[in-house]
């Protein structure tokens, strides 16, 4: 029952970190900022370190399986 919660988790955090960074990506390339009111380079490297901790994570669970 376990490994069913670790693929839904691992499912769920890839699919959340991959889509952030795609969307932090589109925006760098667009010229557009990633959050209103802060500074670009803040908003994009936070964005950018999130999506990656997220992917990460995400596989860290499909390991646990």
């Amino acid at each position: 029952m376990e490994s069913v919660a670790a693929v839904f988790a691992g499912t769920a955090f890839a699919l959340f970190g991959t889509a952030l960074l795609v969307w932090t990506g589109a925006r760098t390339v667009q010229r557009a900022p990633v959050a209103l009111g802060v500074s670009p380079v803040a908003s994009t490297a936070l964005a950018t370190l999130f999506g990656v901790l997220f992917l990460v994570l995400g596989v860290w669970c499909f390991t646990r399986i």
